[in-house]
């Protein structure tokens, strides 16, 4: 989940996720609050509770609502302050049955015993089949329980204003070099135009450029973890936005989805966006005067790999306390694999489904009006395929992020470099985890 608007989709990734590290992780262990342990269906009718984030999700939940008179769905949007939230309900024990919950935050959020084991209900393994491998992985820790059902993920891609390029004779760049290159030129046509902008405060786009680089930032082995977040690969990433920065090529002043990233676009002083799928739908909904500008392309690659990365991504977890299983997983089950809800969420919200059914929905094959007609969604399950499924997080990401967006924000103020923020989430990283009493040792 990013930390504006986390929206995404992911067509089939072929390989599984080595995730499984998390299992072996020496955290606290997942609720096994007995009440919650069965899978008998309710005598009577019920209503669940569901938290989210996601722009239109109330009419998805109307739908279910009203083919569903005895299973019914509250729904309260936190988009406000997700995480906080959510720890307040768990703290005061007083959580939903169901709540999204990031990829990079479910770690996290075990340490704090905070979902339920929904193993117990055949359907919820059974589910297993339905989404895309390395999603369950991370859903699962790995196999080792049912904790939630991916709904989105996040593969990334090059958001090109096609008009701009063409202007100035930029070619679509290939590579990273080829984009430092358009970068330059872009700059000495009109000083007052970028071809991106850096937002220091968004740890979440900058995982998604390391991860591309497979940059892997943890390993579990030896009943440790490895921790690797200052790697070179991360590194090579770190230095050349760091290049790019010091030529002054990219601006640092924007916040990402802000009012003022908005008006730049607006006011055509930037010429490219470097995001994920769930990001076309903010282009449309927020610049709408500027359809049939825009183009969607592969992401720029480090040299000839074709790998790509993931940014942002959500599931739907069974939190603590829930003792509606057999209907959460009724529910959680048709909001991200039933065709009908996936359709209408990637309309109303921008989701590019976890689910392998996603990439058969006809608004995932289609040109899209506003990409001048283009079919968009076929360069992100290229993306998709793409993406190193090797990647994990590690159990203290909210904190290790944190880390790295101070550190990034006083690089790009001049004090100190993008690599030494990388050596301060690294440090950040160790310490959190000796601070929970869970064995790490800097890797390589």
């Amino acid at each position: 989940m990013s930390n504006t608007v986390t929206r995404i989709s992911l067509a089939a990734v072929a390989a599984a996720a080595s995730v499984a590290v998390l299992a072996g992780c020496s955290s606290p262990a997942p609720s096994s609050d007995a009440s919650a342990s069965s899978c008998e269906p309710a005598k009577g009718k019920v209503t669940l509770q569901y938290w989210n984030t996601v722009p239109g999700m109330d009419k998805v939940v109307a739908l279910w609502n009203k083919k569903n008179p005895d299973i019914q769905v509250q729904m309260k949007n936190i988009s406000n302050d997700q995480y906080g939230t959510i720890g307040n309900a768990l703290k005061a024990g007083k959580a939903p049955e169901l709540a999204q919950v990031g990829y990079d935050e479910l770690p996290f959020l075990r340490t704090q015993n905070a979902f339920v084991d929904a193993s117990a209900c055949s359907a919820a393994t059974a589910a297993k089949s339905k989404f895309v491998p390395w999603t369950w992985s991370q859903s699962s820790f790995g196999g080792t329980g049912v904790f939630a059902f991916p709904q989105d993920t996040g593969p990334m891609a090059l958001y090109v204003r096609s008009d701009i390029f063409k202007k100035h004779g930029l070619d679509i760049p290939k590579t990273w070099d080829d984009y430092a290159a358009d970068a330059q030129k872009l700059h000495k046509d009109d000083p007052g135009l970028s071809i991106t902008f850096f937002d220091p405060n968004n740890a979440e786009a900058f995982n998604g450029l390391l991860w591309q680089n497979s940059a892997e930032m943890y390993k579990y082995s030896g009943d440790k973890w490895h921790v690797s977040v200052a790697s070179d690969q991360s590194k090579q990433v770190a230095d050349y936005w760091q290049k790019m920065i010091d030529a002054k090529l990219v601006r640092t002043d924007l916040a990402h989805g802000s009012t003022q990233m908005y008006t730049a676009y607006q006011k055509n002083q930037i010429a490219s966006y470097v995001g994920a799928a769930w990001g076309y739908s903010m282009f449309r909904d927020n610049l709408p005067d500027q359809a049939g500008k825009w183009s969607i392309v592969p992401m720029p690659t480090w040299g000839s790999s074709a790998a790509s990365g993931d940014w942002g991504g959500s599931t739907v977890a069974f939190m603590k306390g829930n003792k509606h299983l057999y209907e959460s997983v009724k529910f959680n089950s048709w909001l991200n694999t039933d065709p009908e809800a996936l359709a209408l969420e990637n309309k109303l919200g921008g989701l590019y489904p976890a689910a392998t059914a996603g990439s058969e929905l006809p608004a995932l094959s289609q040109g899209v009006p506003y990409y001048n007609n283009e079919k968009i969604f076929d360069v992100f399950a290229d993306s998709s395929k793409n993406i190193d499924t090797n990647f994990s997080w590690g159990p203290t990401q909210k904190t290790v992020n944190l880390s790295l967006q101070d550190a990034m924000a006083k690089a790009t103020a001049g004090s100190g470099t993008l690599s030494d923020a990388l050596s301060a989430a690294q440090a950040t990283a160790l310490k959190s985890m000796k601070d929970q009493a869970i064995p790490a040792t800097a890797g390589k």
